[in-house]
């Protein structure tokens, strides 16, 4: 299965996305115009970098599910406040990764494959952890069909590596069935808004508990760098 990891899988995800993107193009003209009004002009598109294939940073897409209300002091208001109905419904539905289409199409994802995670993650992997940019990101992969938000950590990482070790055209096909599975019986596909599960803040006790604090330091400023360098900016969880 070496053509398929090395060549076909990009040609299909190529074609795939750009013929999804054609047949879907009124679809999400309409999404976009009735997003930006439902955000209160804070937009349609929620824009962020993140790491790639071998860590390279790429602008990673999705609808805008959240207006940008503040309090009065100037502090956004609570996620699960500024999250409109119909951000809760493309939520919901998944509809709010439609737009990694385009990255898909660029070559920056793949339809499956681990999913991308934030940039400050990568100063918190381990040697092993750090195998799960040996392929393209996907808009699904096998730790989202396994549980997605009722897993931990590590049993995602674990089926990210898996992906990794194991992928196949099969394997594949496999995974874009059960997706679009779950995704009608809406099973594991809700809203996460607690923001109370970050994997840096669970590697942070980890490596104070094995009497390490130092590398908290050292991932800080090593976070720091890679946002600079991304031109990263600092958004609330809006996904």
């Amino acid at each position: 299965m070496k053509l398929y990891r090395n060549c076909l899988k990009r040609v299909i995800d190529f074609i795939a996305s750009l013929v999804a993107l054609i047949v879907l193009s009124p679809v999400l003209i309409l999404l976009t115009i009735w997003l930006h009004i439902a955000n209160k002009g804070a937009g349609a598109f929620f824009i962020q970098p993140r790491p790639g294939l071998h860590g390279k940073v790429f602008r990673l897409y999705k609808f805008k599910s959240m207006t940008e209300e503040r309090k009065p002091d100037g502090e956004l208001l609570p996620d699960v406040e500024r999250l409109t109905k119909i951000g809760r419904f493309i939520r919901s539905t998944s509809i709010d990764e439609l737009p990694q289409l385009i990255n898909v199409m660029r070559g920056d994802m793949s339809f499956i494959g681990p999913r991308p995670l934030t940039i400050m993650y990568l100063a918190y992997y381990n040697d092993r952890e750090k195998h799960r940019h040996d392929v393209r990101p996907g808009i699904s992969g096998l730790a989202q069909v396994k549980g997605r938000k009722s897993i931990t950590w590590y049993q995602k990482f674990d089926y990210d590596l898996e992906y990794v070790e194991k992928l196949s055209m099969w394997l594949d096909l496999k995974i874009l069935f059960l997706t679009v599975y779950k995704v009608f019986r809406r099973e594991d596909v809700g809203v996460e808004t607690s923001g109370t599960n970050d994997f840096d803040a669970l590697r942070e006790k980890e490596w104070i508990e094995i009497g390490h604090p130092e590398w908290i330091k050292d991932a800080h400023e090593l976070t720091k760098k890679m946002e600079r360098e991304a031109g990263y900016v600092k958004f609330r969880k809006d996904f």
